[in-house]
Order: structure tokens, then C-alpha cells, then sequence
């Protein structure tokens, strides 16, 4: 009877756990490759906001800066630092409106706009 409360104890115990709502992954490699490379202030402050929405609240909003640089990683979730410097390279390539590139506007120390 006792190992039956255990085993029972221990499905609910993995139940629950199975259960739980899944948290957002953070990647903040990106953001420290990202801080190395440009070394923004700003970048610091808004974190995840550099790419997403409401400041980086919604991860669903993705500004063309943060669309560019999801295209040129290729894959979710690159951990490798080299990988990340590459896209974030391929990344300054891309057109960010006015005729200048996103690594125009990072060069002058601006931030790309926001998620909308």
C-alpha cells in the first residue's frame, strides 16, 4: 500500500510538472553578440526589445531588423558565437528604408525602429 502512494505521489508529482505552462526560451547570446559587435547603450536597456515588440514583452512582434536577422541565422536558437556574428553581419546588409542599411544606422549609434 505504501509504494502504491508513492508511485502514486511520483505520476502526480510528473504530471504536474508535464503540465505547466512552457516559458518563452530566451536567446541572450543574441543580445550579448549583439552588444559586442555594436556596443549601444540603448541595446542594454531594451534587451529583447532591440527585436521584439513592447519593448520585448511580445516576442510575436518582430521589427524588420529582428526579421533580417532571423533570416540570416537560418535556424531557431544558434548558440554558437561565431554563427551569430556571421548573421548578425548578413544582418547589417539588409535594407532599413531611406537608402540606408541596418548597419548604417547601428554605425551611427541608433537602434533599428521598434516592432510596430
Amino acid at each position: 500500500m505504501k509504494n502504491l502512494m508513492l508511485g502514486m505521489a511520483a505520476i502526480a508529482v510528473v504530471g504536474f510538472f508535464a503540465a505547466a505552462p512552457q516559458q518563452a526560451e530566451a536567446r541572450p547570446q543574441y543580445l550579448k553578440g549583439f552588444v559586442a559587435k555594436y556596443d549601444i547603450s540603448e541595446a542594454k536597456e531594451k534587451k529583447c526589445g532591440v527585436c521584439h515588440g513592447e519593448g520585448g514583452k511580445n516576442k510575436k512582434k518582430v521589427s524588420d531588423y529582428g526579421k533580417a536577422l532571423g533570416k540570416a541565422l537560418g535556424k531557431k536558437n544558434v548558440k554558437s558565437a561565431d554563427d551569430i556574428a556571421k548573421g548578425l553581419d548578413e544582418a547589417a546588409k539588409a535594407d532599413a528604408g531611406d537608402g540606408k542599411t541596418f548597419g548604417d544606422v547601428l554605425k551611427s549609434g541608433k537602434l533599428p525602429a521598434a516592432a510596430e
